[in-house]
């Protein structure tokens, strides 16, 4: 876990965190657990979304994260919240089960990556920055199966840079990064062709040799098995759970 307070301030502000719909649990006046809400409306529904959960040592085993939810699930609906969304490893098996004894069920899997892009293509790649604006408005695909973080409304503050990848003239591809840690937030091809996801990550790697892409949609097959023929490193799995309330 990273102990740099400014990544905690930077990442729940993109997150959208929301304190006073955030929850915690006290021994006396000693906070002993706790859940950290991101709350905005998309696709139809206002949802808080547990961008970070929390038990001391000492006191996990007690069903606190359980007890927390009983007590929040009630008073987000109350303030208009209706669904709540988590993701967790899927090695978790413990937070798993605590969290379908609350409600949660799994609805989308993921997978994430990190490494080194190696492409040996002397080709010249034609890149386009943009800002967020013109982002925005662009018709971009898949944006359903982006996690909370990567959504559009996650990444519009962060520390991103936005390029369109060209093929004569014409926007083939995009991706959104951060160049400072190589972080992947977004990236798709805009036009199918057979080496469009090549000219993709050439384009990415003259910004960025090494990159991280956090919560890959197991459904966007031809995404994965890209990365998986760039020996991209699969790091870890996860559930994304969600709860109607």
């Amino acid at each position: 876990m990273p102990s740099n307070l400014e990544y905690y301030r930077e990442r729940w502000d993109n997150a959208k965190v929301r304190f006073d719909l955030s929850y915690g649990m006290f021994d006396d006046e000693k906070l002993v657990g706790f859940i950290i809400n991101g709350i905005d409306k998309r696709n139809g529904d206002i949802i808080a979304f547990n961008t970070g959960t929390g038990v001391i040592p000492e006191h996990r085993g007690k069903k606190i994260v359980k007890s927390i939810y009983e007590y929040a699930l009630k008073d987000l609906k109350q303030n208009g919240i209706t669904k709540c969304s988590l993701e967790v490893i899927k090695e978790n098996v413990i937070a798993i089960k605590s969290y379908e004894s609350i409600g949660f069920k799994k609805c989308k899997n993921y997978k994430c990556f990190k490494g080194k892009i190696h492409i040996e293509d002397k080709r010249s790649i034609e890149l386009n920055e943009i800002d967020y604006t013109i982002f925005d408005m662009i018709n971009l695909p898949n944006q359903e199966c982006y996690s909370w973080d990567n959504h559009k409304n996650s990444i519009k503050d962060g520390n991103y840079r936005y390029f369109e990848v060209l093929k004569d003239q014409i926007p083939e591809s995009y991706f959104v990064i951060n160049p400072v840690n190589g972080y992947l937030a977004q990236f798709d091809l805009l036009n199918q062709n057979e080496s469009g996801w090549c000219h993709l990550f050439l384009g990415i790697q003259s910004i960025c040799k090494t990159v991280k892409i956090n919560n890959v949609d197991e459904t966007l097959l031809d995404k994965l098995n890209y990365l998986n023929s760039i020996d991209l490193n699969n790091i870890v799995d996860q559930y994304e759970m969600e709860l109607k309330i």
